[in-house]
């Protein structure tokens, strides 16, 4: 098996005296997409912030394509490969959407591959290409959602951390999220870690997953044997 992309080994990470990360560890391998899920406060988004290092790991490593990024200012982080959709898509609400997706290869001097990107993510996103000129902050949550992939699109990414990108929208926009999710990892080759409540979702589209409680994480397994495992339905799929 090749090496893996990413991998935390017995991170620990809090917030000043609160430990909300104790002793994670997880792999994930070029072309996979993989699910962090569990219950709210389990510690999914505290472990995507730890390895962008806007929380701030106090031990353990953190290895990204062969080198330890634990303690590298995020800024240095999306040139190296390793992009975040935030929750909350944290979208720059004064730029237009042009702006922001520009603002997501502000690291890139190809200016002719960033057109081509740029024009790539306008098919993707047939919205935003309508309203290109148009204030983020004037965009739906939906579009808003997708204004936000697309800038993490625009990076160039190897590695791409999705944070609950299901969040506040409707049904039939967030099929289409996924199905976009999908089609990035499968067409452009980009792995994917994904923290999402709607675990039945997330572990369709998963080749791998891992369950976290209380900042640790307490089962890890193939998609498909989560999705039947009968613990795992009852407590996060909703079935009784």
């Amino acid at each position: 098996m090749s090496e893996p992309l990413l991998e935390l080994r017995d991170v620990w990470a809090g917030y000043g005296k609160i430990t909300a990360l104790r002793g994670v560890s997880l792999k994930v391998f070029p072309g996979e997409i993989v699910s962090i899920i569990g219950a709210n406060g389990a510690g999914k988004s505290t472990t995507l912030m730890t390895i962008c290092n806007v929380v701030k790991a106090s031990k353990g490593e953190i290895i990204f394509d062969g080198k330890d990024i634990r303690g590298l200012s995020s800024d240095k982080l999306p040139p190296m490969g390793l992009t975040q959709v935030p929750e909350g898509r944290r979208i720059f609400p004064r730029l237009t959407v042009l702006e922001n997706l520009e603002m997501g290869a502000y690291h890139r001097k190809d200016k002719e591959k960033t057109q081509a990107d740029l024009e790539e993510i306008l098919i993707l996103f047939p919205r935003l290409k309508e309203r290109c000129k148009q204030q983020g902050g004037t965009l739906s949550g939906g579009e808003q959602q997708m204004l936000a992939i697309g800038r993490a699109i625009m990076s160039r990414p190897k590695l791409m951390l999705l944070d609950e990108p299901s969040l506040g929208l409707a049904p039939l926009l967030v099929q289409q999220i996924f199905d976009t999710i999908k089609s990035i990892n499968e067409s452009e080759g980009v792995t994917i870690l994904l923290v999402e409540q709607n675990a039945n979702v997330a572990l369709s589209m998963s080749s791998r997953g891992y369950v976290m409680e209380t900042g640790e994480v307490v089962m890890e397994d193939t998609a498909d044997n989560l999705l039947t495992n009968e613990n795992i339905r009852k407590a996060y799929l909703g079935e009784l």
